[in-house]
This record gives C-alpha cells, sequence and structure tokens, in this order.
C-alpha cells in the first residue's frame, strides 16, 4: 500500500512538473498565437529533417547491422559497445568533432581541396542531417542487430540443412525480422530528430534550417512571444504522439518464437564478396563513428593549457547539476518503475523542455529572478527529461523482482523500508547503476533550458564550449570539450561499475 501510495506521489509530481508549467506559459501569453509563415517553415524543415535522419540512420544501419551479426572478429565487442557512445555523447562536443572532420578546415575538405574539388559546408540543413545520423546510426544499429540476433539458431540450422540462398533468406528469415524492427526503429529516430535543439542552434543555417524546437527557443529568448511558443510546444506534442502511435501501428507481428540459445556459425556469409561487403560496412560505421571523437581527443588536448577559472567553474556547477539530476530522476523512476507509471513518465520527452523550463520561470518570478534560478530549473528538467530512459532500464528488472519475492515478503510480514533495502535495491543494483551513468551523462552534456536563462556567471560547462565557439576562441572551446567529454564518460561509467560490482 505504501509503494502504491509512493507511485501515486511520484506521478503526481511528474505530472504537475510537466503540465503545469505548459498551463502557466499558455496562461501568461493570454492564449495561443497564431503561426507565421517562418514557423510553417521550420515546421516542414523539421518533418524533412527527421523523415530525412531517420531513413538514413536506419537505411546505413541495416547493412552494419547484418554485417555485426554474422562476423566474429578481434574486438567486435569493443566495437558494438562504443556504438552505445553517441548516445551519451554531449552534443556540442560531437558537433566540434563532426566540425573537426567536415569543417571548412576539417579532414573531408582538406582532401578535397588536395583532389582540386570544391568543398563541402557542414552548416545548413545537410550539416543537422549529418549530425543526426551520426547520433542515431548506433542506436538504429543496436535495436536491429538485436532483432538479427534474436533469430533462433534452429532457423538458421534448417536453412543450412535446405541450402537457401542469400535471397530466399532474406524474404524467409531476415524480412520478417526487419519488417517488425525498422517501423520501431525509424520512429524512434523519427521523435528525437523532432525535438532536435542543440544540434540545430549549432549547425543551422539560418530560417531555412531551424527547427520547431529551434524556433521555441527564438520566440521565447528574442521576441518574448510566449502565445506562439506554447502553440508550437503543442504542435510538437501532436507530432512526437503522431508518430509514436503510427510506429504501434506499423511494428505488428510476433517474434520466431523461442530457441535453444545455441550460437551456430552463419553459412551464408562464407562467399567472399559477402565478406568483402561485411567488412567494408563495419569499417565505415568505425570510421564514422570513431574519427571525430578521436579528433575531439587530438584536438582538446592542446586547448587544456586555456582553461582558466569561469571554465573550472562551469564544470563545477555542470557537475552539481548532474547529480542532482540523477538523485532526482532515480527517485522518481523507484516508485514508477511499472507498466502505468513508464505511461506516466513519457511526459518529459512528449514535451518541449524549454517550454517547461520557462513555466517554471514564470511560477517563481514573482519570488525570485529567473537567472538566480537557472541552475535548480535546469537540474529538474534534466531530471524529467531523462525519466522515460531510466524507467525502461528499471521497468523489466522491477516487475520480474516483484513477481519473485512479492508472496514471500508478504507471508513474512516485510516492513516497506525492509522490502527496499534488503530485497528491492540489491537485486535492482545494476540496473540501477546503468539508469544513473546515463541520466548523470545525459544531465552532464545538456544544452537546453540553460541556454534560455543562464548568464556567464551561472553558465554550465556545455553553455560555456558553446560561448567560445560563438567568440571564435576554437582551441579553448576544444579544450572545454575534452574536459565534457572526459567528466561525461567518467561519471557514466562511475555510476555503471558501480551498480555491476556484487551485482
Amino acid at each position: 500500500m505504501a509503494a502504491r501510495s509512493f507511485a501515486v506521489i511520484a506521478a503526481g509530481l511528474v505530472a504537475l512538473l510537466a503540465l503545469g508549467p505548459v498551463v502557466a506559459v499558455v496562461w501568461r501569453a493570454g492564449g495561443f498565437a497564431t503561426f507565421g509563415p517562418g514557423d510553417m517553415q521550420a515546421l516542414r524543415f523539421t518533418l524533412w529533417q527527421a523523415a530525412a535522419s531517420a531513413a538514413l540512420s536506419v537505411g546505413l544501419a541495416i547493412p552494419v547491422a547484418r554485417a555485426l551479426a554474422r562476423r566474429r572478429f578481434v574486438g567486435r565487442g569493443l566495437l558494438v559497445a562504443l556504438l552505445g557512445a553517441p548516445f551519451i555523447l554531449p552534443v556540442i562536443v560531437a558537433v566540434l568533432g563532426l566540425i573537426a572532420v567536415f569543417g571548412s578546415q576539417g579532414l573531408v575538405n582538406r582532401a578535397l581541396s588536395g583532389l582540386g574539388l570544391p568543398s563541402l559546408s557542414i552548416y545548413g540543413a545537410h550539416g543537422v542531417i549529418l549530425a543526426h545520423v551520426f547520433f542515431n546510426l548506433p542506436l538504429a544499429t543496436r535495436m536491429i542487430l538485436q532483432g538479427w540476433l534474436a533469430i533462433p539458431g534452429e532457423r538458421l540450422r534448417l536453412a543450412a540443412a535446405l541450402d537457401l540462398g542469400p535471397w530466399t533468406m532474406l524474404r524467409v528469415l531476415e524480412w520478417p525480422m526487419l519488417r517488425r524492427i525498422v517501423p520501431q526503429a525509424f520512429a524512434v529516430i523519427f521523435v528525437i530528430c523532432l525535438s532536435s535543439f542543440a544540434v540545430a542552434l549549432t549547425l543551422g543555417g539560418g530560417p531555412r534550417a531551424t527547427t520547431v524546437e529551434l524556433a521555441i527557443y527564438q520566440a521565447m529568448r528574442f521576441d518574448f512571444d510566449l502565445g506562439r511558443a506554447a502553440a508550437l510546444a503543442c504542435l510538437q506534442l501532436v507530432l512526437a504522439l503522431s508518430a509514436g502511435l503510427a510506429a504501434l501501428a506499423l511494428s505488428g507481428g510476433t517474434g520466431f518464437g523461442a530457441g535453444l540459445d545455441r550460437a551456430i556459425p552463419r553459412w551464408d556469409a562464407d562467399r567472399a564478396v559477402a565478406k568483402v561487403l561485411d567488412a567494408a560496412w563495419i569499417g565505415f560505421a568505425a570510421l564514422f563513428l570513431l574519427t571525430p571523437l578521436v579528433l575531439v581527443t587530438l584536438n582538446g588536448v592542446p586547448g587544456l593549457t586555456q582553461l582558466g577559472a569561469s571554465t573550472l567553474a562551469a564544470a563545477g556547477r555542470s557537475l552539481a547539476v548532474a547529480l542532482a539530476s540523477t538523485l532526482l530522476c532515480l527517485l522518481w523512476a523507484l516508485p514508477l518503475a511499472t507498466r502505468r507509471g513508464e505511461v506516466a513518465g513519457l511526459a518529459g520527452i512528449a514535451i518541449s523542455p524549454l517550454v517547461i523550463g520557462t513555466g517554471l520561470f514564470i511560477v517563481v518570478r514573482p519570488y525570485a529572478a529567473p537567472t538566480d534560478l537557472a541552475l535548480p530549473v535546469t537540474m529538474l528538467v534534466n531530471a524529467l527529461a531523462a525519466l522515460p530512459f531510466a524507467l525502461r532500464i528499471l521497468r523489466p528488472e522491477a516487475e520480474s523482482i516483484r513477481a519473485e519475492h512479492r508472496r514471500l515478503a508478504q507471508s513474512l510480514g516485510l516492513s516497506g523500508r525492509v522490502w527496499l533495502m534488503r530485497i528491492l535495491l540489491p537485486r535492482l543494483s545494476r540496473p540501477l547503476g546503468f539508469a544513473a551513468g546515463l541520466t548523470a551523462a545525459l544531465s552532464m552534456g545538456d544544452l537546453g533550458v540553460i541556454a534560455l536563462f543562464a548568464d556567464p556567471g551561472h553558465a554550465t560547462l556545455p553553455f560555456h564550449v558553446y560561448g567560445l565557439m560563438g567568440s571564435y576562441r576554437m582551441e579553448a572551446a576544444q579544450g572545454a570539450a575534452l574536459l565534457l567529454l572526459a567528466l561525461s564518460l567518467g561519471l557514466f561509467w562511475l555510476f555503471d561499475r558501480g551498480g555491476r560490482v556484487n551485482a
């Protein structure tokens, strides 16, 4: 009963923090404003870039995942693990890495110049799509790879006994799996790209490369048109929900059923052409994903000497915000780690964080200056935005623990405190550590609400790096970005390792 009460309280707080600020923005604006020509252009660009980014990410992920599923080589496990790195990589760090590869003085343009070919620009629509593919190709690859690995070995053994050719294998085994997995992957990436802010802010090329989220930021930051911002936020919410419903409608069908979990060699990949193609796709993925990270590290080392007191202070503020966000997110996630609770937690990702932050500032404005509360509000919004990911990690394990131990705990008359400390938390330590690491890394690299109201004296490290880039102090920005990368990955490693110890 106490657990249910805590879940109701947590769900109420999440709903209040997610929906209350939106109501405050609409009330303060006196209603919704009408859309202008620029907003319609932002809507068209948002839909186009999200569809193009999702299509490219999923389209490239299919051959990469297929190659990883049927090849075994030294370093394969490390490469698959690194596929998750871009998801927790701070956006501003990834942007610097992509600029080092595709910028005016990057590796690609220097090679084109040497060949006498025209240079490429990373800014504008193609830059936004390139960055989205960099972030989401690993996510799509991991999702599709799991589908390939879930095909029972018995089906593959039967296909080998029947001597099925590659095209028959594709039609009988691989295409049914792709038809089930690909729409889900496309919809997830489409929703992520719909709410793109930091990528469009840093790489967008003017009005023609403005997303709806960036239009919300401009309406608040420069025009203070809250009615227009609220209308755009509701439009974005409708788009996200529509994409989610479309994913559910398109991703019907069941898997291949259970097998004996016996791995068998993939005989269909023994052909020389298949080996060359698989090696090429794996090499492409490794080169595309790892080169920006390597260049960020190499370019950032000289800039470490330019880290001044302001950079270190910004790093300290980011660490404080990340740790506070992680604690608050886990306090919400533990009681909400149920099927109904996970639905309630989705509010944090469906509603624009910029609108939530602005609504919170409107609520507290009579009592304090917005700049004084920039960090606490950022902490709340970051915790809310990370809650859906934490719930997705915790809920399956938490439900399993309840199903296996609830009756025994009731028969022994265990109190809620004993149940939490002796049963739930020890068995939940591994996913809890992973959820904490993911939340801390995402919060550490966030460049969202803080960009609206923070002044230089209250800047977090990502906002400080963005300011250095804006003032063309690129060497100092690269050094600060390397520090941000180290802190983000360090927090993830520390929490995730703590969750694995004696799990």
